[in-house]
């Protein structure tokens, strides 16, 4: 049984770590956030020491470790900006360090992260779920056992709403957030690298408040994506189904379906962690250089090479307009 601790208790993403870490049979010695609102614990931790405060959950940390009880791993499910530097703090406490992606925001934080963790006793781990994903996998398997000159016909569409708190919100903040390819595309963007190669060409045509989209030539795909936050652009099938999420991967016109298997990843991702099999800094690399570039790099104006959604009208920011929302 291994000791965890936890930081971010109160996000969105931090019951499926507690759920984790106890399926695979571990405990949760300590939580930090700065939000009180983390009763989630109760359903699978309520031992678990609760902190507000970072410099008493750092101390109670270190006087445990001076009375023997080792903190093996921390998970960070911070907000995006801060991931830097609790990976850190993990390491100076000698421990492991399991992050939620991203790891970081931009590519020069993940080499320093590098030099740290090399003088350090713990190793970084991130959760990229998707590699996991039992469809996924054999998508890859297929394009690597594939014709070695073929490049494919991709196109990507991930809408998942958000309300006006969104923008009150680090989320809505994109020197905090790294905007919204960062913030909910980074595991597709990783996907698309694990399976159809290095980047060779990055066209991004919208880069506003609510959504991005662009066109990405891969080693073995050309890619139209685009993402997006307005719940108005979502198909009206769904709309009336009340759901409030849109997935889809096309791949040569036809659906690649990996809606379903989703609520176990974590846990499949944490067993990979604790066999010594995670996925470490490095794999981190291309994801991260291109989100980086997504949120620099000039607009295009969309040409026969665009997502449909691409030209879809815009939503105006709920509390005006902000230097971030571009659009080419």
């Amino acid at each position: 049984m291994k000791n965890f601790a936890l930081i971010g208790a109160a996000g969105y993403v931090a019951p499926r770590h507690m759920k984790a870490i106890k399926d695979t049979g571990n405990q949760l010695i300590a939580a930090l956030d700065k939000f009180d609102s983390v009763g989630i614990l109760d359903s699978f931790f309520p031992k678990a020491d609760f902190f507000v405060e970072f410099e008493r959950f750092d101390r109670h940390l270190e006087k445990l470790k001076r009375q023997g009880t080792k903190i093996d791993y921390i998970s960070v499910c911070s907000p995006n900006y801060l991931h830097d530097a609790h990976i850190r703090f993990g390491l100076r406490l000698g421990a492991n360090v399991i992050c939620e992606k991203p790891l970081v925001l931009n590519p020069w934080n993940l080499k320093a992260l590098e030099e740290i963790e090399k003088s350090s006793e713990g190793k970084v781990y991130t959760i990229l779920q998707l590699r996991l994903h039992p469809s996924v996998i054999e998508l890859k398997k297929k394009v690597d056992t594939g014709p070695t000159n073929e490049v494919y016909d991709v196109d990507l569409t991930y809408l998942t709403s958000r309300g006006h708190w969104y923008y009150t919100s680090w989320k809505g903040d994109i020197s905090k957030s790294g905007g919204i390819a960062t913030n909910i595309g980074i595991h597709f963007f990783d996907m698309l690298c694990w399976i159809f190669g290095n980047v060779k060409e990055n066209i991004v045509h919208v880069r506003t408040h609510d959504r991005a989209a662009g066109y990405l030539i891969l080693e073995k795909a050309k890619v139209k994506w685009f993402l997006s936050i307005n719940s108005d652009v979502i198909p009206s099938a769904i709309q009336t189904k009340g759901a409030q999420t849109f997935r889809s991967l096309k791949i040569e016109g036809q659906e690649f379906e990996f809606s379903s298997g989703f609520h176990e990843l974590h846990t499949h991702s944490y067993e990979k962690i604790l066999q010594g099999e995670g996925f470490s800094l490095e794999k981190s690399k291309k994801a991260i250089q291109l989100v980086h570039d997504i949120r620099h790099v000039s607009l295009t104006e969309p040409k026969d090479n665009h997502h449909p959604l691409t030209k879809t009208p815009e939503a105006p920011h709920p509390f005006g307009s902000l230097k971030n929302s571009t659009r080419a």
